[in-house]
């Protein structure tokens, strides 16, 4: 039996790596691997009353023992074999220090994607995704999101100072005034209420993106929504966005945000598994605030959700078969 945290194959059980997700081997360089895992254990110090996101990371990390990588009868293999997975660590951010640590964070996405993998994110909080979607445009000129949240992250956020401007509410506000996605075709799926201003979802359009609300989401029904997307961003390079407050806090109650009215942890994961064909370039799995969980059962299920990412890059990639 192998030693917890013991490289993977390396044959040396006399040696230990830090504590990966899933076990697997632990590497710097991504150079060889279909897929890289990485902890971005940041966020920005603002939120009101939940502080926490920034040790998300380690969490996801320790609960994944619990988590399996066959997943029948959609998924029955392993992604973890056949893309060669790698864990690369956390990146070196400071919480609350925004500039250097979002540039940080575009660099270690740049170098992961650069390698020709897959990078598969553990936030922090969702401002982490902004630095990401910096670094994959750059490889990526046509690049859409696919942003599975309770909230839409589109708020208007134009003051001066760098934390009214960069901060859970902004990021896809900044991202279409960057222009590092193409807001037109991007989806933002299952924000609803409570919300802390007017305004939001109609704000959120007028940046240019598409919105599918919770309302809009179980009334059509997932299978509905599930044809509308996969037309929609079909051939295009997708940024899979997952925040786990996209379920309901009785199943996720370790996020920044909880809302009540979000999805089972049976009908997120039915979702994911429905997204299997598209082109998916980058996953982002994040908001987990271990200091809210209960159990660890945020972070368990958040490290279901990055094992049914791994199988959709793998599909991505044509290694499922």
């Amino acid at each position: 039996m192998a030693k917890i945290g013991a490289p993977a194959g390396s044959g040396a059980d006399f040696l230990t790596c830090p504590f990966t997700f899933m076990g697997v081997p632990y590497a710097t360089e991504a150079a060889g691997s279909g897929a890289a895992i990485l902890g971005v254990p940041f966020d920005c110090g603002t939120h009101p009353t939940r502080i926490g996101a920034r040790y998300g990371p380690n969490a996801i990390r320790e609960q994944s023992g619990l988590v399996r990588p066959f997943q029948p009868p959609r998924s029955d293999f392993n992604p973890l074999e056949r893309l060669k997975v790698v864990d690369c660590g956390n990146v070196a951010v400071t919480p609350s220090v925004v500039d250097e640590s979002f540039e940080s964070i575009e660099r270690a996405l740049d170098h992961i994607v650069g390698a020709g993998a897959i990078p598969v994110t553990m936030g922090g909080d969702g401002s982490v995704t902004l630095p990401q979607l910096r670094a994959l445009h750059r490889h990526h000129p046509d690049l859409v999101v696919l942003h599975i949240d309770a909230h839409t992250d589109t708020y208007p956020g134009d003051g001066n100072a760098i934390h009214h401007r960069y901060n859970t509410a902004t990021t896809f506000t900044r991202a279409a005034e960057e222009k590092v996605v193409d807001a037109a075709r991007s989806i933002h799926v299952g924000p609803r209420g409570t919300v802390s201003m007017p305004g939001v979802f109609e704000h959120t359009r007028e940046q240019g993106y598409q919105l599918i609300d919770g309302d809009e989401l179980f009334g059509r029904g997932f299978e509905n929504v599930l044809a509308s997307i996969q037309e929609q961003l079909a051939g295009r390079p997708v940024y899979l966005c997952f925040d786990m407050d996209f379920f309901d806090p009785s199943c996720a109650p370790g996020v920044c945000t909880p809302t009540w009215g979000g999805a089972t942890a049976r009908e997120g994961l039915s979702l994911l598994q429905g997204l299997a064909g598209l082109n998916f370039v980058a996953f982002d799995v994040n908001t987990v605030s271990p200091p809210h969980d209960v159990g660890g059962m945020t972070a368990f299920l958040a490290g279901t959700v990055m094992i049914q990412c791994l199988a959709l890059a793998c599909i991505a990639r044509g290694e499922a078969d």
